[in-house]
C-alpha cells in the first residue's frame, strides 16, 4: 500500500506552510530518520524527517509551493514490494492545490484506493499529538494512534521509542503483544456538568475595500501579509479579546546592578582574545524575573478552564525582534542557571531566531516572558500577554532620575517595569508581590549569585 506524506503541523499555531525544498527526489530510497524536506512555518525553517521506509515514488507538491495547508498530501512513498512507477497518487488523502510535480491520479482510481496509510513526516518537534484521558498531551505518529484505536490500547500506558520520545508503530505493537492497558471507552458527558462559557465573538472591522477608499488611489503600496504577520495578528486579537489584562508598574534602581555587572564582566576568563561571557542588563532581568517567580510560586501559573496549572520551573520567554515580526525563545529553568549561562544561551537563541533556525521546542511553552525596549530609549510600556502565560514583564530604559534618599534628593539610574497580568490567574495583590520580589533582586543583585 502506498504511504502518504502529508504537510505536517510543526507548531501549535501552524495552519499552512511553505515547502521550501525537497532534499530527496523521485526514485530515491528513503530510510526512517532521513531528512527529506525543509518546511517554512510562520516562525522558522525546519528540516523534516521520514519515519517510514520505501522509495519516494511521487512528489505531489513542488518545492517553492506557498501556503500548503496542514495535512495536505505532498508526496507518496512506495512501500516494500511496490513498483514506484505504478503509483500515480496517494492512498486517498486530499490533494494540495499547490503545483504538482506530475499529474494527479484520476478521481476514480483515487476513490477506489485502499484506506490511507499514516503520514510519514516527523518534525524535530512533536507534530502529531494525542490526548490522554487525564488531559496530558501525548506525542504519537498517526499510524501509532490508528493501531492503538483498533487494538484498544491506552497510549498513556505506552513508552515511545521514536525521536524525541514519540510513540511509533513498533511501540504500540509491542504494547499490544505485552498486554498493555486497554483504553477505557469515553464516558458520555454528564447532563449536570456546567456548560463551558462561549468565547466572545470577534468584532468585525471595516472591509479592506472600505479602508482603501479612505486614501487617494496610488498614494499607498499594498504589501501582502506573510504567515508570521497573520499569526501574530491572530494571536494578539485572541489575547486581548479573551484575557482580562491589568497592569502594574514599579521603578527599580539599577546602580548596584550595573556595578555588579561591570565587575562580573571584568572577571570573565578570556580565550583567544574573546571573553567567555558578557552580561547584559537584560540577562540579569531574565534571572531576576525567574527568581521572583520562584519566590512567589502562586504567580508562576497558567489558566485553563478546568484548572490552574502551577509550574514547577520558571521558563522565561524573551521577545526577540526578527524581520517581519517577533519570536520568543525560551530560557528553560532560568532561576537555576548562572548569569553567564543565561547570557550565552540568549545570544545563541537570538542569533538563530533572526536566521529563523530555532526548533519548535526552543520557542514554544514557557511560564512567563520578558519584553525589553529599553535599548530603544522607551521609558515604559505595557506588553500583551502571550498565552498560555499569565504574565509578561515590559522593561523600559534605565535613566538618571532624581530620587529621595534619607530625606535628601539624590540622582540614581532608574528603570520602570510594567507587569501585564491575566486577572483570571493572578490577582492584584499577588501581582504586586511578584513585582516587589523582582525589585528586590534588581536592587540587591548579589542575591542572584547565591
Amino acid at each position: 500500500m502506498p504511504i502518504d506524506i502529508l504537510m505536517p503541523a510543526l507548531s501549535p499555531t501552524m495552519e499552512k506552510g511553505n515547502l521550501a525544498k525537497w532534499l530527496k527526489k523521485e526514485g530515491d530510497t528513503i530510510k526512517a530518520g532521513d531528512v527529506i524536506a525543509e518546511i517554512e512555518t510562520d516562525k522558522a525553517t525546519m528540516e523534516v524527517e521520514a519515519v517510514d521506509e520505501g522509495i519516494l515514488a511521487k512528489i505531489i507538491v513542488a518545492e517553492g509551493a506557498q501556503d500548503v495547508p496542514v495535512n495536505q498530501l505532498i508526496a507518496v512513498i512506495a512501500a516494500e514490494g511496490e513498483d514506484p512507477k505504478s503509483i500515480t497518487g496517494g492512498a486517498g488523502a486530499k490533494k494540495s492545490a499547490a503545483p504538482a510535480a506530475a499529474p494527479a491520479a484520476p478521481a476514480a482510481a483515487t476513490s477506489a484506493a485502499p484506506a490511507p496509510a499514516a503520514p510519514t513526516l516527523l518534525p524535530p518537534a512533536p507534530a502529531s499529538i494525542a490526548q490522554a484521558a487525564s488531559g496530558i498531551r501525548l506525542f504519537a505518529s498517526p499510524l501509532a494512534k490508528r493501531i492503538a484505536s483498533l487494538e484498544g490500547i491506552d497510549l498513556s500506558q505506552v513508552v515511545g521509542s521514536g525521536p524525541h520520545g514519540r510513540i511509533v508503530e513498533r511501540d504500540v505493537k509491542a504494547a499490544a503483544a505485552g498486554g498493555a492497558a486497554k483504553a477505557a471507552p469515553a464516558a458520555a458527558p454528564s447532563a449536570a456538568a456546567p456548560a463551558t462559557a462561549p468565547k466572545p465573538a470577534a468584532v468585525a472591522g471595516p472591509s479592506d475595500e472600505a479602508i482603501k477608499k479612505l486614501f487617494e488611489p496610488g498614494s499607498y503600496e499594498e504589501i501582502p501579509h506573510d504567515n508570521m504577520r497573520k499569526v501574530i495578528a491572530r494571536r494578539l486579537m485572541e489575547a486581548k479579546s479573551t484575557i482580562p489584562h491589568f497592569y502594574l508598574t514599579i521603578d527599580c534602581e539599577l546602580d548596584a546592578l550595573l556595578a555588579l555587572r561591570e565587575q562580573i564582566n571584568k572577571a570573565a576568563p578570556v580565550k583567544d582574545g574573546t571573553p567567555a561571557y558578557k552580561l547584559s542588563v537584560n540577562d540579569m532581568v531574565i534571572k531576576a524575573h525567574a527568581m521572583a517567580l520562584r519566590a512567589v510560586p502562586d504567580a508562576n501559573v497558567s489558566w485553563t478552564d478546568g484548572a490552574m496549572l502551577k509550574h514547577k520551573h520558571a521558563d522565561i520567554g524573551v521577545a526577540v525582534s526578527i524581520p517581519g515580526g517577533l519570536i520568543t525563545p525560551v530560557i528553560r529553568d532560568a532561576c537555576h542557571k548562572t548569569l553567564s549561562t543565561i547570557s550565552n544561551e540568549m545570544k545563541d537563541l537570538a542569533a538563530r531566531a533572526k536566521a529563523r533556525k530555532l526548533k519548535p521546542e526552543e520557542f514554544q511553552g514557557g511560564t512567563s516572558a520578558v519584553s525589553n525596549l529599553g535599548m530603544f530609549g522607551i521609558k515604559d510600556f505595557a506588553a500583551v500577554i502571550n498565552p498560555p502565560h499569565a504574565t509578561i514583564l515590559a522593561v523600559g530604559a534605565g535613566e538618571q532620575r532624581v530620587v529621595v534618599k534619607a530625606g535628601q534628593p539624590a540622582v540614581a539610574i532608574v528603570m520602570s517595569v510594567t507587569l501585564s497580568t491575566d486577572h483570571r490567574a493572578v490577582d492584584g495583590a499577588l501581582g504586586a508581590e511578584l513585582l516587589q520580589a523582582f525589585k528586590r533582586y534588581i536592587e540587591n543583585p548579589m542575591g542572584m549569585l547565591v
